[in-house]
């Protein structure tokens, strides 16, 4: 049922001076979601908002206004559409217009329909003499051996050909083979070959986006797969689904680093164990609540490093973090030591780790003891009871470790502190909804 401006205005006000909207819509046989969406509506936009949306069709210069709201007031796309109460799909189509071919664009008057027949796709010569071509209308052996490598061709890509190389494929050899009979050999309908060589004559409609995409994937070194790369463009003012940007990748063959297997190390008891209070729930509702800690190897040539680092579960930030030739507990006493200058008030802090000897040590836990901290240790032998450690020293190594090669410790020492400088204030995290860890700390505290 669809309300008049009037009867929507009435309802509106009646909330306004007190009436219960649960009243309302029982009286009006409106769902009470409806009359809060109106009421929402009216108290930002005010009482032309609840008008009909118009038919009249936008002008060129009303389309220009809007966009440039959007791309350069940094006017939010959700908001546009309710103010000037547009479809979603026509103003995508304006911004994406305006991101490839500039304003001048949207000005462009183009007639709706079919093109003329003079503008239609002139037709490739043909040779007298059908090559390959045998009596029977079938191909001769010649010809069907030139298309089987063709196919083969096709198919030693990343993966399977999709239907438009297979056109683009018969495209090219219809000037020496019949068109019915190559159809007729891949078993493609003539409409079907028809539809993707034209699309295939139409511009790319992501142009902008995939040199976007590239020049994310190779600011941050190959480190972004599609997921990331979607918030970022996100954050950049596009609007782009994620399947969208992994389909765009995997057309341009980008592919994030994989990483390799970690490094494991147990010693057994070697002194006292601490109860699992994290039991794998590492939600922290601010920071400094939970930390987690660990010690991971890594190998640079013959040589033999030692990272340390302490994670707050907040928001993934590394709080402070040391790199030593061997794992002793000189290296684990300075991490402390340094962690709790940095940071104040850790009274009933949680400090996870799994059940390294350094962490079973007397010396360890009468540190944590000293500032009132809570010691939490993993399961024996499960590394899913220190998860978001382990991701950490997983990310490090594929992005850092094993994407770069190294020509001494040094060398590895100095690119370590400029990647969790990096990995601190820039590299986004889904979970945290497209933030780094400290936008996303910063944002918490400042509300």
């Amino acid at each position: 049922m669809k309300y008049t401006f009037e009867k929507k205005l009435n309802i509106v006000s009646r909330v306004k001076a007190g009436c219960p909207i649960r009243q309302l819509a029982k009286e009006n046989n409106l769902h009470e979601n409806k009359i809060l969406d109106w009421v929402r509506l009216y108290d930002r936009y005010g009482v032309d908002i609840l008008r009909k949306r118009s038919k009249i069709k936008p002008t060129s210069d009303f389309k220009e206004q809007v966009v440039r709201e959007i791309l350069e007031k940094g006017l939010p796309l959700s908001h546009a559409l309710i103010k000037y109460r547009i479809s979603r799909t026509a103003l995508e189509g304006w911004v994406r217009t305006v991101r490839k071919h500039g304003y001048p664009e949207l000005h462009i008057f183009r007639r709706k329909g079919r093109p003329s027949q003079t503008m239609a796709r002139p037709k490739k010569k043909r040779t007298s003499d059908r090559i390959g071509k045998a009596s029977g209308g079938k191909l001769a052996p010649e010809g069907r051996e030139c298309v089987t490598k063709k196919s083969e061709g096709l198919s030693r890509g990343t993966g399977s050909p999709g239907t438009s190389q297979w056109a683009e494929a018969i495209d090219e050899l219809r000037s020496e083979y019949p068109l019915d009979l190559l159809l007729e050999l891949r078993k493609m309908a003539r409409s079907v070959f028809y539809y993707h060589l034209k699309r295939l004559e139409e511009p790319d409609k992501y142009a902008v986006e995939k040199e976007e995409i590239k020049s994310i994937f190779h600011e941050h070194k190959g480190r972004y797969g599609y997921r990331r790369i979607t918030w970022e463009m996100r954050n950049r003012g596009y609007v782009i689904n994620h399947k969208t940007v992994q389909r765009l990748m995997t057309e341009m063959h980008i592919k994030c680093k994989m990483r390799k297997v970690r490094y494991r190390s147990y010693k057994g008891e070697v002194g006292s164990l601490a109860p699992n209070i994290i039991g794998r729930n590492f939600v922290a509702t601010e920071p400094n609540r939970k930390w987690a800690t660990d010690v991971t190897q890594i190998n640079i040539g013959a040589t033999k490093l030692y990272l340390s680092p302490i994670l707050d579960m907040f928001n993934g930030e590394i709080i402070f973090h040391n790199i030593s030739n061997s794992p002793n507990l000189e290296q684990i006493y300075d991490m402390l030591d340094k962690a709790f200058d940095k940071c104040d008030n850790l009274d009933g802090l949680v400090l996870h780790s799994d059940q390294g000897w350094q962490y079973q040590h007397f010396g360890y836990r009468k540190r944590l003891e000293g500032h009132h901290i809570i010691q939490s240790m993993s399961r024996k032998g499960n590394c899913l009871d220190n998860s978001m450690m382990e991701n950490f020293f997983g990310i490090m190594k594929s992005e850092l470790l094993y994407a770069e090669k190294f020509e001494s410790s040094e060398d590895f020492t100095k690119a370590l502190e400029e990647y969790i400088d990096y990995y601190n204030n820039k590299r986004i995290k889904s979970r945290l909804k497209g933030k780094s860890p400290v936008q996303y700390r910063t944002l918490s505290i400042t509300g």
